[in-house]
């Protein structure tokens, strides 16, 4: 299948129970058994459900992978990764990354005696210095979460598998409708579903997909001793989410770029990042990596004056000011106070992420409604 035709019947097929087309909501805890560990399938509900396996199953689908696990957030799907991982093992992730992720990074796993090395990855080749007998697995976002680097996942995904490292990347920005990790060489792929697989600001949720058996198993045993599950109703959003993923993010992309062009030329902005720009970094391994650039869209504000970044999120109408991204809506975000405040401020301007960086989730609206808004928050601003 394409896809566009996998996004609505990928790994997904009828309910067996009475031809259901969309998967019924299986809100139960337990399932009657004939005889001591005779089933059908299920036998308690953190340990599978079948509203939750009929998600999994399309998630693998949608990014050419085998096997699908759905979390109660993507912070829980990350925190399963790690829990791969034991004392003294290290790893390798690139500096700009989603301060939720560096937060678990630094102030949880840290203290079990995990090594984390945050690295400029925008050359991809800048990661083999930090390579060593330790080294268990490679973590990358691309693109990166607020300041959107390009990071080359085949060559990564080519030195992972010289020095036998387990490979991960967060494809929550670009989604498989735009790039799928495990083609171009990775492990596992991660997902915050909350984002633009639900794609409706209704749910909370995480995914892993791999294809790998043995490495599948060992993320299963973890999904189910640790509890850290979707519920029934999360993942029938989800699934219901799932089946307009190519037509919202088409216009994610179309509606991103007419923004980013805008801010572009605007004589207020110092700098506007995202991928599809000829000035980005990595434009071209963008290009070559990615179907489209994506609906996320950053940018800084000349003279670098938090309150002028305040002041002009304050006046928004069509943009929310709201934590999160990837919803049918416009979402504006400051990260240095908001999705990245547990980041300390040396790390985080280290990384790119300075006051006056706003962040931008372009929603599915009239492009010129958007425009608009932005233009007359703009005004409103001296820098």
């Amino acid at each position: 299948m394409k896809f566009n035709t996998k996004t609505i019947h990928g790994g997904q097929e009828p309910d067996a129970a009475y031809g259901s087309v969309m998967p019924p909501i299986y809100q139960t805890s337990t399932f009657a058994q004939s005889s001591p560990g005779v089933h059908k399938g299920f036998e308690y509900a953190r340990s599978g459900n079948p509203t939750r396996h009929a998600l999994e199953k399309a998630l693998a689908s949608l990014e050419n992978g085998t096997f699908g696990l759905a979390f109660g957030s993507g912070l829980a799907a990350i925190d399963a990764v790690l829990k791969l991982l034991k004392p003294g093992d290290e790893v390798i992730s690139t500096r700009d990354l989603y301060g939720g992720t560096y937060r678990l990074f630094t102030k949880i796993f840290e203290d079990f005696g995990i090594v984390f090395h945050l690295v400029d990855m925008i050359e991809a080749s800048n990661i083999e210095a930090f390579i060593t007998p330790k080294t268990r697995l490679i973590w990358v976002e691309t693109p990166t979460n607020p300041t959107l680097n390009i990071i080359d996942l085949a060559l990564i995904a080519t030195l992972a598998k010289q020095h036998k490292i387990l490979f991960a990347v967060d494809n929550t920005f670009a989604t498989p409708y735009l790039q799928q990790p495990l083609d171009l060489g990775a492990d596992l792929v991660m997902h915050s579903a909350t984002k633009y697989l639900g794609g409706h600001s209704d749910l909370v949720m995480g995914a892993l997909v791999v294809k790998d058996e043995a490495l599948a198993k060992r993320l299963y045993f973890i999904q189910n001793a640790s509890g850290a599950i979707c519920g029934p109703q999360d993942a029938f959003l989800a699934l219901r989410g799932l089946k307009t993923l190519h037509v919202r993010m088409q216009r994610h992309c179309e509606n991103a770029k007419a923004v980013a062009e805008y801010l572009n030329q605007h004589p207020k902005i110092d700098k506007v990042y995202w991928p599809g720009l000829e000035s980005h970094a990595n434009h071209e391994i963008a290009k070559r990596q990615m179907k489209d650039f994506g609906g996320m869209v950053s940018f800084t504000l000349k003279g670098n004056n938090y309150e002028a970044a305040i002041k002009m999120l304050e006046q928004l109408k069509i943009f929310t000011l709201a934590e999160s991204l990837g919803g049918v809506e416009s979402l504006a975000g400051h990260p240095a106070s908001m999705t990245h405040a547990s980041i300390p401020k040396a790390e985080r301007e280290r990384a790119g992420i300075v006051d006056a960086m706003i962040r931008l989730s372009v929603g599915i609206e009239d492009e010129t409604d958007l425009i608009a808004d932005l233009e007359q928050a703009l005004h409103s601003i001296a820098v």
